[in-house]
C-alpha cells in the first residue's frame, strides 16, 4: 500500500503538471510559437458524478487508443480508476447503468465514469478513435466487465 504523504504528493505533482501545461503559450527560439489548451478540468465525471479519490498502491499511468469501427457496441463494463479521453475522430454515444446517455464527438473531452456500469456504440458511419487516459494503480485493473 502507498502511503498517505505519498498520494498527497503524487496528486500535487499531477496537478501542478497539468496546470503548467494548461495555461501559457511559449516561443521557440525560431519564432514559432507553441500553444497549449485546456480541453477539460473538471472534478466531475460526464454524469455529474464526483471523481473517487486515487487509487492506493503504486501508481500506473496507462494511455490507449481504441478504435470502434461504425455500428460496434464496446461491451457493458466499468472503470475501478479515474480516465479521461480525447476523441480523436467518428462519434460514440454512451449510456450508462441508470439510463443516461450522452453522445461525444470527434473534439471532445470526456471525464469517464467510475465505478459505474455503462457502453458505448458508434453511432457514427467512421471509425472512432478515441485516446484514454487512465490513472491507475499496477494491481487495479482499467476495467471490469459486467
Amino acid at each position: 500500500m502507498c502511503s498517505q504523504g505519498f498520494r498527497i504528493k503524487f496528486k500535487y505533482l499531477v496537478i501542478l503538471f497539468f496546470l503548467s501545461v494548461s495555461c501559457f503559450s511559449v516561443h521557440a527560439g525560431d519564432g514559432k510559437e507553441v500553444s497549449f489548451e485546456t480541453l477539460v478540468k473538471t472534478t466531475k465525471s460526464w454524469d455529474g458524478k464526483d471523481l473517487v479519490s486515487y487509487a492506493d498502491g503504486s501508481p500506473e499511468i496507462t494511455i490507449l487508443k481504441v478504435i470502434v469501427a461504425p455500428g460496434a457496441v464496446v461491451e457493458q463494463h466499468k472503470h475501478p480508476v479515474i480516465n479521461a479521453a480525447v476523441i480523436l475522430s467518428g462519434e460514440l454515444t454512451v449510456v450508462s447503468e441508470h439510463g443516461q446517455t450522452k453522445v461525444f464527438r470527434a473534439g471532445d473531452a470526456v471525464v469517464e465514469l467510475v465505478d459505474t456500469l455503462h457502453y458505448g456504440k458508434n453511432t457514427g458511419s467512421v471509425d472512432t478513435e478515441i485516446l484514454v487516459f487512465y490513472a491507475g494503480a499496477k494491481v487495479i485493473p482499467l476495467s471490469v466487465k459486467k
